[in-house]
């Protein structure tokens, strides 16, 4: 898998995400630019501006028409990705740590930061798709973490359930009506923070990834810890393949925390893992940091993953990949042929 080298940011990478068609994708950093590729040649297709802080977070909506992105300014931003201008800003009283659209793009949920003596909340948005539209001030629910502030959330199947993972480890399912808190289960390590959350294809279940070297396939419905997956690094991104039975982490030692006797000088890699059987079958190299973003083609066709190094690193699966059979390598390593 050769992979195509995306440069268009100065700073850390901080989120990736694929358009539901896999031809666009869209990318923020620490350097207050979102950009937007074409997914199969990395040419470029424009550039969003008008943050005045590091953005951390970026979505686009089911139909490709607008994106939605939050930043360390306080504030969400609404943009018409075919011409690049800014439709909405809503503002909040921190940092803007992650957004999602639910599945049908009418609503927006944003998750801010606990800090200068505000709690950290998760905060839903009415959004008009349609650009000329004139976007909703009104903050239509409010939900409050009175306990570990939320890092990350998203909609479940249907916007039935708001799911959040949080800084103490745990992860709670919200009613996506009401707000009102159903359950709170400790899913990684006890104060170990959650870094990421992303769904299957029908959102009926969803992978965390942890501080705590794991992340976890979880069940939307119950909260039911369904796989493990055990790394030999903090994990910053977790994002499950479809039409192929994998799911993909990526991390890495921070700069400061690697020893001079480190001999894997931080392990940044993309791993892949059967989700089922919870086994390692490869890592792909090439950042030169730790990977912060991992993000699936949804049409199962390739990946990227978005790195401390400012780059992002776009891979078309080859045939080797489609054609990956678990049983047969399974046999062959019993049998000591691999």
């Amino acid at each position: 898998m050769r992979p195509t080298l995306l440069q268009g940011h100065e700073r850390a990478l901080t989120q990736i995400k694929y358009n539901r068609d896999g031809d666009i994708i869209f990318s923020t950093a620490k350097d207050q630019h979102i950009c937007a590729w074409f997914s199969h040649n990395g040419e470029r297709l424009g550039t969003y501006h008008g943050h005045q802080g590091a953005i951390w977070t970026v979505d686009v909506d089911p139909t490709s028409t607008l994106i939605a992105s939050g930043a360390a300014d306080n504030t969400v931003r609404l943009w018409d990705i075919k011409s690049g201008k800014c439709l909405k800003v809503w503002e909040f009283n921190t940092a803007v740590k992650r957004v999602e659209f639910n599945e049908d793009g009418s609503q927006l949920l944003a998750v801010t930061e606990k800090r200068m003596g505000f709690l950290g909340t998760i905060v839903v948005l009415d959004i008009n798709l349609d650009p000329n539209a004139e976007q909703s001030d009104e903050k239509v629910m409010t939900i409050t973490c009175e306990e570990g502030k939320a890092t990350v959330a998203g909609w479940s199947y249907m916007s039935k359930y708001i799911i959040a993972g949080h800084e103490d480890g745990t992860v709670s399912q919200y009613d996506g009506k009401s707000g009102e808190q159903i359950d709170n289960v400790p899913v990684h390590d006890v104060d170990t923070p959650i870094t990421d959350l992303q769904w299957s294809a029908d959102r009926t279940y969803f992978i965390t990834a942890g501080k705590d070297k794991t992340a976890k396939l979880i069940n939307a419905r119950d909260l039911e810890i369904l796989k493990t997956y055990v790394a030999d690094t903090p994990l910053n991104s977790a994002s499950i393949t479809p039409k192929k039975d994998f799911v993909i982490l990526g991390g890495g030692q921070a700069a400061m925390d690697v020893t001079t006797t480190s001999t894997r000088q931080g392990k940044f890699e993309a791993r892949f893992y059967h989700k089922i059987f919870e086994e390692e079958i490869g890592r792909v190299r090439g950042h030169f940091g730790p990977l912060n973003t991992v993000a699936v083609d949804p049409t199962g066709k390739g990946y990227a993953s978005g790195g401390e190094d400012g780059y992002v690193r776009v891979h078309q699966f080859d045939k080797g990949y489609f054609d990956f059979t678990y049983e047969v390598e399974r046999q062959a390593r019993a049998q000591g042929q691999m």
